[in-house]
Parts: structure tokens; C-alpha cells; sequence
């Protein structure tokens, strides 16, 4: 028996590394280009426009139909992205995959912005209210409105409903293994203090939920990025030896150096794409969800907010996890099995291991509990979507009982589909947005067009005005 479920466990593992090595690699990346093409290369035409309509009008009051703010659909979809990815899954993939995975982490952001700020553009502009009142949206809605493709929508809920539940259970489980090794807390006092926190929140709804991430999440983001900058400073004569093998090792095979068992180009691949993913979710389908929520008064004025949360999530946490672990060495001392342990090493280079572990450790918390109530969020709007809101009640106790499951270490089988139920979201979710691009490159066009041209061309005049006054 044993040796069957081995060959299963096996199967599985050949199965997933397959898909996220061929086929959903081509797929995410000309996927990615042939919307970037669609939308005329807007996220890096009207990067400066993004990064003023977003975090530049973080504290401005808006009145549009809605059930949260633009900021705190923001951070609730951020929350679900900025956390143990970031800071354990970056480690991880450069210890599968070599310091070339961050390479491909930045290509998926890249072209993963057009992808997120489609979905996004399209979720807003397919959503309704549910029985409470309550704006709803996601791939499902513009997959069975726009395409008339109810089977495919309802196929999308399913995987994304089962695939949390292995979701929830890695999540937990890295909090609580941190934890014990820091404090030694045993993980069922962790899993029990998690599970009580995360249902305080997720009784309360999205509104609660968007309270907690909007306090929460930026300024643990902060504080982070802070302690990691500093550590790269320290050690800043690496940086250019690092950015070398970054990217020579992105494109050639890496040998065996100390704890690294070496990798080749198409395990930096591998992992750098199926990682850098699961850290910024373009393409999963999932932001919608949160962001169906948000008042605004132009679908793609909240696409904005997709583009540049790929952009913290990836381009910036993700890039000071990953050079914060190769400009001190610490890929070459851990092996891959204590992959999660590299960040820590990290740390405690500068600040002592003792601050290294604890530091994370507490930042660990925080990030999983955010990240877990995204994702309890997301997974009751799937069961509402397929069922009803009994159903979706039902289905926040299961996700929390994961929690604790995970954070024992239980039903570690069911890990094993995490990577798989994830290539299926992403298959039902990509290919419907594709289909798509006609929409989603009219929308993008009104909004440069009628909300961008109007707005700018408003300036100006005022900038004349002022002139002319002066």
C-alpha cells in the first residue's frame, strides 16, 4: 500500500512539474504578450498614471457604487498575495530552481500585470449583488455573462473552491512549524490561536475583512522590505555578482554548491513561473473576487490597482526576499528541505539568528492570518456561486478546520494537488479571458479615451489658469 500511494504521490509530482514546465508556461507567457499587445502595452505606457491613481489617491474619499473603497479591495486581494510566497516560496523556488527562478518571476509580473488588470476590468465589469446586497463578482460572472460558457464557470468554482482547501493547510502549517521552531510553541497552540483569530475576521464579511488587511498589510509590508533593504546594503558589494548569476543561471544550468543540489534552465522555469504565480495570482482568476467589492466609476480605474499590486507583489517583495538570500550566501547553506529556514539565515547574517528566526516568525503570523482570510473569503464565494449562502457558511467551517489540520501537519497527501488544482484554475480562468481580449482592449481603449484624455486635458487648462493667475 505504501509503495502505491508513493507511485501516486510520484505521478502527481511528474504530472504538475510537467504543466508548469510546458504547456502552462507558454500559455501564462503568450497569454500575458498577446494581452499586453491587445491593451497597446498599457501597463508600462501608463505606468506613472497607475501609480498616481492608486497610491496616490490612497486617503481620497470616493462615492461610486460599491461595498468597500478602491484601497481596501486593494489590500484585501494583496493580503492574499503578500505573505509566506514571499517570503518562504521565493526561497524555495530559488533552492529548486537556482537564482535564475527570480528571473522568471519578473518575466511573469511583466506581462502578469495585463493579465491581472483583465481580470480584474472584467470582474468589475460583470459583477452583481448577491441576497445581502452585497457586490459579487469574479471569472465565474464574465465567464458564463460574456461567453454564455455556464459549464466552464461553474468548472473555474469548483477547482477554486477545492484547491483552498490545500491552500489554507500550507499556509498554517508554515506558521505554525515557524513558530515552533522559534518558540517553541507546539503547532496545535498555534493552529487553535490561528483558527479563533481567522474566524473573528471571517464572520464579519468582506467589509471586516477589508478593515483588517487595510491596517494590517501595508505597514507589515513596510516593515519587512525595511529590515531585508538593510541587510542588501550590508552587503551590497555582492549586488553585482548576484544580478550576473540571476540572470546567466535563468538561461544555463546551475552546479552543486554547498547546500544547493544544483539546477537546470527548465527547473528555473519550473519554479520560477509556477512561484512567482502563486505569489501574484495573475491569471488564477482569484483578485476579481475582491476586488468585485470596490466603489469605483470605471472598470478599468480598478484594473489600475491590479497592475500595481503585481508590481509590489513581484517585482518588489518578491525581489528583496530573493537578493536578501543570495547576496548573503544563504541559498549555498540550506538545503532543500529547509528552504523555508533560508530567509531566516538571512536575517540573522546582520541581526543575530536568534532576531532572524523571531522576526519572521512574528511576521509569518500576521502575513498567513491576512492571507488566510482572503482566502476563506474566496472560497465562500465560489461555494455561493455553485450553491447558496448555506452552503458557503458550510464551507468557511471546513477552511477553517484546515487551518488547524494544516497546522498540524495532517492530510499532508492532500498537499500534493495544490500545484495541479492550480494549473486547472488557471486553465479555466485564461483561456475564457483570451477569448476576451476584444472587450477587455475596448474597455482599456474608453477609459484612455474618455476618463484619461478628459482628465489630463482638465489640468491642463488649470495649469494655464495658474499660469495666467500668476
Amino acid at each position: 500500500m505504501g509503495q502505491l500511494w508513493s507511485s501516486i504521490e510520484q505521478g502527481i509530482a511528474d504530472l504538475s512539474d510537467f504543466l508548469w514546465t510546458y504547456p502552462l508556461a507558454i500559455i501564462l507567457i503568450a497569454g500575458g504578450i498577446f494581452l499586453t499587445i491587445r491593451i497597446k502595452f498599457f501597463q508600462f505606457r501608463f505606468f506613472g498614471h497607475v501609480l498616481h491613481q492608486t497610491i496616490g489617491q490612497i486617503f481620497k474619499k470616493t462615492d461610486k457604487k460599491g461595498t468597500i473603497t478602491p484601497f481596501q479591495a486593494f489590500t484585501s486581494a494583496l493580503a492574499s498575495t503578500a505573505g509566506a510566497t514571499n517570503i518562504v516560496g521565493v526561497p524555495i523556488a530559488i533552492s529548486l530552481g537556482g537564482p535564475g527562478a527570480l528571473f522568471w518571476m519578473w518575466i511573469i509580473a511583466l506581462i502578469g500585470m495585463a493579465t491581472k488588470y483583465s481580470e480584474i476590468l472584467l470582474g468589475m465589469k460583470y459583477r452583481e449583488k448577491n441576497e445581502k446586497n452585497v457586490w459579487v463578482g469574479g471569472p465565474q460572472y464574465y465567464i458564463k455573462k460574456a461567453l454564455g460558457w455556464k459549464w466552464l464557470s461553474s468548472a473555474f468554482a469548483f477547482f477554486l473552491m477545492l484547491e483552498l482547501i490545500p491552500s489554507t493547510m500550507v499556509q498554517s502549517n508554515s506558521i505554525a512549524t515557524q513558530a515552533e521552531g522559534a518558540f517553541g510553541w507546539p503547532v496545535y497552540i498555534t493552529g487553535a490561536v490561528v483558527c479563533v483569530a481567522i474566524a473573528a475576521v471571517v464572520f464579519g464579511g468582506i467589509q471586516r475583512i477589508a478593515k483588517v488587511t487595510d491596517k494590517l498589510v501595508p505597514g507589515m509590508v513596510l516593515i519587512y522590505l525595511t529590515v531585508c533593504l538593510y541587510v542588501i546594503f550590508a552587503n551590497a558589494g555582492q549586488l553585482p555578482e548576484v544580478f550576473s548569476l540571476i540572470f546567466t543561471s535563468a538561461f544555463t544550468p546551475v552546479s552543486a554548491t554547498g547546500g544547493f543540489a544544483g539546477a537546470g534552465v527548465a527547473q528555473a522555469l519550473r519554479w520560477g513561473i509556477a512561484r512567482g504565480l502563486y505569489s501574484n495570482e495573475a491569471g488564477l482568476g482569484t483578485a476579481p473576487i475582491a476586488h468585485a467589492a470596490a466603489k469605483t466609476d470605471h472598470p478599468s480605474r480598478q484594473g489600475l490597482w491590479g497592475i500595481f499590486s503585481v508590481f509590489i507583489d513581484t517585482i518588489v517583495i518578491c525581489t528583496i526576499s530573493g537578493i536578501t538570500v543570495l547576496v548573503t550566501g544563504a541559498w549555498k547553506e540550506v538545503g532543500g528541505t529547509d528552504a523555508s529556514n533560508m530567509i531566516n539565515i538571512a536575517i540573522g547574517t546582520e541581526f543575530g539568528d536568534a532576531f532572524g528566526s523571531t522576526f519572521i516568525s512574528i511576521f509569518l503570523l500576521f502575513f498567513v492570518m491576512t492571507t488566510i482570510g482572503i482566502l476563506v473569503f474566496y472560497g465562500e464565494k465560489q461555494a455561493e456561486y455553485l450553491y447558496n449562502l448555506k452552503f458557503a457558511r458550510v464551507m468557511r467551517i471546513v477552511y477553517i478546520l484546515a487551518v488547524f489540520v494544516g497546522a498540524i501537519g495532517g492530510l499532508k497527501f492532500v498537499w500534493q494537488f495544490l500545484d495541479l488544482l492550480l494549473a486547472f484554475v488557471l486553465l479555466t480562468n485564461i483561456i475564457p479571458l483570451l477569448f476576451l481580449h476584444k472587450e477587455i482592449a475596448a474597455l482599456t481603449d474608453d477609459y484612455v479615451n474618455r476618463v484619461y484624455k478628459k482628465r489630463k486635458s482638465k489640468q491642463e487648462v488649470e495649469l494655464f489658469d495658474e499660469e495666467e493667475a500668476g
